[in-house]
């Protein structure tokens, strides 16, 4: 991360307020000239992110002059914490019960202590160019273990959602909104067959269909003897990047998040515990903020070493702990009891 700098300083923050009116909400953007935008009631949330990825895509800026625009501000959006530190990257956040939306620059310290944030995906953001891309030498040096690839593109898409979905959204709704969401075309359509669904174990349940769409994330299009099939409406979730090979590896990945690889029989809460663990999982450990385990787990900290618990008594991990003075959460996957 880079604080200081010898450039003009570029504030790389945006924000859009939506407000309601007698004849529907409309948007307000303090970055553009023009006047408030009408919205459609059910796509307001989706209108309001699309809106700041304008912005963040009209106003690029070298990595190496981006600087945390929360430390400029005070780190006034978030508790204290130890100070700046890591990557900067783009952080969106929602405030005042989701009228306000704000995306910023923000270091990986800043991004992890702010509630009711996540960090924009590389999934979200446009793609390295064909061309330059098949020239970048591979070398074995720089070969990344089996499964980091698609590791990393599923935490970026479970952080997304958890500032994307309603915050009461069941963890049945957001298991599958990410499979959705890797599994979808570059039109936002996406077939779910009644054998993956049964895998999933959703053959029977239209419950979680149901929230996605009184959230105005998709809209179901067609419900037939063996498949489903649904429309995203979430304009940012339409601007995936890598290809859908790519994608459709993370979601197979997520369904068997190895070494932390949950029973199949235990309900979805416990499956999406496993997930984010999963994913903040290296060699032969794990830690993560306590505080944004919550949030990706959809429960509250009581609740979550409840989850805790019960992954360690089926297995699913070895042992886990917290550690109180850093704020995080530490754990052992099995092999490595």
């Amino acid at each position: 991360m880079r604080i200081g700098t010898t450039h003009a300083r570029v504030q790389r923050i945006w924000s859009v307020e939506l407000r309601p009116e007698a004849g529907g909400p409309v948007l307000v953007c303090p970055h553009c000239p023009r006047g408030p935008h009408p919205l459609a009631a059910g796509s307001a949330r989706s209108a309001a992110l699309a809106h700041l990825a304008q912005h963040a895509r009209r106003d690029v800026l070298a990595p190496h002059l981006r600087t945390c625009q929360c430390f400029e501000r005070g780190c006034r959006w978030h508790p204290r914490h130890r100070g700046c530190s890591g990557a900067v990257r783009l952080l969106l956040m929602r405030a005042q019960g989701g009228r306000l939306w704000r995306l910023a620059d923000a270091c990986a310290a800043c991004a992890a202590a702010t509630a009711q944030a996540a960090v924009v995906p590389d999934a979200l953001l446009p793609a390295t160019p064909p061309l330059e891309a098949s020239r970048r030498p591979r070398t074995r040096s720089t070969a990344r273990p089996p499964g980091a690839d698609e590791r990393v593109r599923v935490k970026e898409m479970l952080t997304y959602l958890a500032a994307a979905l309603p915050r009461f959204s069941s963890p049945t709704a957001r298991l599958l909104a990410l499979q959705c969401a890797l599994r979808a075309d570059r039109q936002g359509r996406v077939e779910l067959r009644e054998g993956f669904l049964r895998g999933m174990r959703l053959a029977s349940h239209a419950a979680p269909w149901h929230e996605l769409e009184h959230a105005g994330w998709l809209r179901c299009t067609r419900r037939r003897r063996g498949r489903t099939e649904a429309q995203l409406l979430d304009a940012a979730a339409l601007a995936q990047a890598p290809s859908r090979e790519e994608r459709a590896r993370a979601a197979h990945w997520a369904l068997h998040p190895a070494p932390l690889t949950a029973p199949r029989q235990a309900p979805p809460s416990v499956q999406l515990a496993a997930l984010v663990l999963a994913v903040h999982t290296g060699t032969g450990r794990g830690s993560a903020d306590t505080d944004a385990l919550t949030r990706l787990c959809a429960t509250t900290p009581p609740s979550l070493e409840d989850l805790l618990d019960q992954l360690t008594r089926t297995r699913t991990l070895a042992s886990w702990r917290r550690d109180l003075e850093a704020g995080e959460t530490c754990w052992q996957p099995p092999e490595q009891a």
